[in-house]
């Protein structure tokens, strides 16, 4: 089946994850298991952003610095960054040096701020966008949990937020189950979303 691949260990898998040893790591230990920690759903949801236009991979290698540059996504910390930040950003070759992305999780942290003062965590927010039922594994790019999503981060002042970059946090941070059938790894994120405790 071209939708797996067999990787080193014999094991079958998404067929996205062959192309480079971080892919399969970050498939076997990360895409698809539920996440309820806020900064790293934060950190997800940026990171998504700044990989619009460009590899997974690229912000893959680069993710451990992304990191360093923003205080391991503490919005707390990130939603003080001043036009002084965005000029030291602008010159740190670590990470992707955009303006606007950069200026987009500077608000986008502001934003997650007042979304812990209101719902208590970003996590209760975005759990409610789980979807009933999947359209199948890695048929789509958007659903309209994906849509809903978006458009309402959108409405809360959310930037560089769009229906693609919404579905592909969804699918990563375990609101979806999009592991292949026959990927060993869909069991074990069945078996990880069966246990999951919603915010």
């Amino acid at each position: 089946m071209s939708e797996l691949f067999i990787g080193p260990d014999g094991q079958p898998r998404c067929a996205w994850c062959a192309a480079d040893d971080l892919y399969i790591a970050y498939h076997d230990h990360e895409w698809g298991f539920p996440v309820d920690d806020d900064f790293r759903l934060f950190e997800k949801i940026c990171l998504e952003s700044f990989q619009s236009g460009l590899s997974w991979r690229t912000i893959l290698i680069k993710r451990e610095h992304f990191r360093k540059a923003f205080h391991h996504f503490d919005f707390n910390r990130v939603a003080q960054f001043t036009e002084k930040d965005v000029e030291r950003l602008l010159q740190d070759e670590g990470i992707v040096r955009h303006r606007g992305k950069i200026e987009a999780t500077i608000n986008n942290a502001k934003r997650a701020v007042e979304m812990v003062e209101k719902e208590g965590s970003l996590a209760t927010f975005f759990w409610r966008y789980e979807p009933e039922d999947s359209p199948g594994p890695q048929t789509v790019s958007t659903t309209e949990e994906s849509k809903q999503l978006s458009k309402d981060l959108k409405k809360l002042g959310w930037k560089f937020v769009g229906p693609t970059t919404a579905y592909a946090f969804m699918q990563a941070m375990g609101l979806v189950n999009d592991h292949y059938h026959g990927c060993f790894i869909r069991e074990k994120v069945i078996e990880a979303r069966k246990n999951f405790k919603r915010p």
